[in-house]
């Protein structure tokens, strides 16, 4: 993967292969990508669909890529983590929000919509198994409308699942 990655980058090759650094996997990796290009395909949809939607509702754009900045580092994938910070500089975040990319890092407690979010991003980034129904029901408390948690709850599934396929893409990519 080279610095210059650029998160507009993502036609024809996938950002998830790219972000792996397995775009021009050659070999058995390549043979398997070529013969799975449906699912990587719809994976790609499902980028589109989850960081870019054409309505993001209550979830703007710069908030789905701090979100999902913050969740590649915290898994240390350094692809998705490069990627999303060029995602991230691209939708010109304000500095208390691009900050939130930071893991750790912590909304003001007077704002307790971003700070149920961060929350919530956090536990089912670092320990999914504890996550519960009362985890929803502060999101709720905080305020946030029962579309928008849906909307958090698909972007923290889907880049949770892209965060692990990437990490096993990249393993199958290194030279043996």
């Amino acid at each position: 993967m080279t610095s210059s990655f650029n998160a507009a980058d993502s036609t024809p090759q996938h950002v998830l292969e790219q972000a792996a650094g397995v775009a021009t996997a050659q070999g058995p990796l390549g043979d398997a990508l070529a013969r799975r290009q449906a699912l990587m395909s719809r994976t790609q949809a499902s980028y589109e669909a989850a960081l870019l939607p054409e309505d993001p509702g209550g979830l703007s754009h710069a908030e789905r890529a701090v979100l999902a900045c913050r969740m590649a580092r915290v898994c240390q994938q350094a692809g998705l983590t490069e990627h999303y910070a060029a995602l991230l500089a691209e939708k010109d975040a304000a500095d208390e929000l691009a900050a939130l990319a930071t893991p750790g890092a912590q909304p003001p407690a007077e704002d307790a919509r971003l700070t149920a979010i961060v929350a919530y991003v956090d536990l089912v980034t670092e320990s999914p198994r504890d996550a519960s129904p009362e985890d929803i029901q502060r999101l709720q408390q905080a305020g946030i409308a029962e579309s928008d948690i849906v909307r958090l709850a698909g972007l923290v599934a889907f880049v949770n699942y892209q965060l692990r396929v990437a990490a096993v893409l990249a393993v199958m990519g290194e030279p043996t």
